[in-house]
């Protein structure tokens, strides 16, 4: 890849449910209903497969906690990204996931986003006032919303890379050779 290139990540929100209740519900039993129709067998294929993939990457899942409504978590994340840029937000996603996806922690709490912004090194006091302002930030975060509704987009993730003479979209998960197969394109049109 060229070394006069480089690439700034920047998150958009989105809801893949955003009728969820802001306390939530069971993680396990919800995937297992809403995604399996209440079969055992398949939510048990899809803890294996899941397992091997995390494990794969390093990751050990934990398919208990909560499934919750996401826009706080979506707010916060666009008013650090707005105000101290891509690597803050970058390390919120991170906190954000590790905390969900491995520690069965609620996806929206004031806790979960506290850590998150401790994780990102972001001010206490500053992440503290903003957690509890639950309207700080709320109209923008919603318009972003309905912008990516409005592109089309409808599943996560959704990455678009946008290149010198052209963009590229990527929706689903992809493999890592796909994701630098696409950077490098990229690359090579900057050039």
């Amino acid at each position: 890849m060229s070394k006069d290139v480089s690439f700034t990540m920047k998150f958009f929100p989105y809801q893949l449910y955003p009728e969820a209740s802001k306390e939530g519900e069971d993680k396990y039993e919800w995937y297992k209903k809403t995604k399996y129709n209440d079969s055992q067998d398949m939510m048990d294929k899809y803890i294996t497969l899941m397992t091997t993939y995390g494990n794969q990457a390093g990751i050990n899942f934990d398919f208990h906690g909560q499934v919750a409504n996401t826009l706080h978590a979506h707010r916060l994340i666009q008013h650090f990204q707005e105000h101290l840029g891509p690597d803050t937000a970058d390390k919120l996603v991170n906190s954000l996931y590790t905390q969900y996806f491995t520690q069965r922690a609620h996806p929206s709490a004031s806790e979960t986003l506290l850590r998150a912004t401790h994780d990102a090194g972001i001010d206490s006091v500053t992440a503290e006032a903003f957690i509890a302002d639950e309207s700080e930030g709320l109209p923008d975060t919603k318009m972003l919303m309905r912008e990516q509704a409005s592109n089309g987009v409808d599943s996560v993730p959704h990455v678009v890379v946008e290149g010198k003479r052209r963009d590229f979209t990527l929706v689903g998960a992809k493999d890592v050779a796909e994701y630098l197969k696409t950077l490098e394109a990229v690359a090579k049109e900057a050039s």
